[in-house]
């Protein structure tokens, strides 16, 4: 014995329902969408470059920043060599990060890389970088981390400077990796 009333809110609700679903599946190509248009969140393109650098252009230079984060739950230290550097778009860099593992235990680490402006991150090309694998440290050890790198020449003369940041976080071993790795 329903009511008109009564179905009229179970329409109304189990409407609402399927809109905040639909609504929730929908975020993540819709937050996507709105980082693209406004440049927020620096999203890092990364491609690894097969095409080799042409030119180099000396008329100008870019600022590189590097600024790193470390999860709380990894009980490491980790820091850029370099806090910045100027270089001409189209020239190779190599800038190495340190990581020390405080433990006593081996621990791994994934690094999650972000640029910014954000539609600045397209011109940042690395070619080499820990940042593609995750990374092993034994106890107490300490490892140089290489990144190797160039400003693409096309960058829009309104971007002087790009901060690359890194934020690195504890990951469980893969098992091929924790396979590999000497005891």
């Amino acid at each position: 014995m329903t009511t008109p009333k009564i179905k009229k809110h179970l329409r109304w609700l189990t409407f609402s329902a399927v809109g905040m679903f639909g609504f929730g599946f929908a975020l993540i190509p819709l937050y996507d969408v709105f980082c693209d248009i406004t440049g927020l969140n620096g999203k890092d393109y990364s491609r690894e470059s097969s095409v080799p650098m042409t030119s180099v252009d000396e008329s100008r230079t870019v600022k590189v920043e590097f600024v790193t984060y470390l999860s709380k739950q990894l009980p490491w230290q980790f820091k850029p060599e370099i806090n910045s550097i100027e270089l001409h778009p189209g020239e190779r860099y190599q800038v190495s990060f340190v990581a020390t593992n405080q433990s006593d235990q081996d621990t791994f680490g994934r690094a999650v890389p972000s640029i910014s402006p954000g539609y600045g991150a397209q011109y940042l090309v690395k070619t080499e970088c820990f940042c593609f694998q995750e990374q092993m440290l034994a106890a107490n050890a300490e490892a140089m981390m290489p990144l190797i790198f160039y400003v693409d020449p096309n960058i829009p003369a309104d971007i002087s400077t790009l901060t690359l940041a890194y934020t690195l976080f504890k990951n469980e071993p893969t098992t091929d990796l924790a396979m590999s790795q000497p005891k």
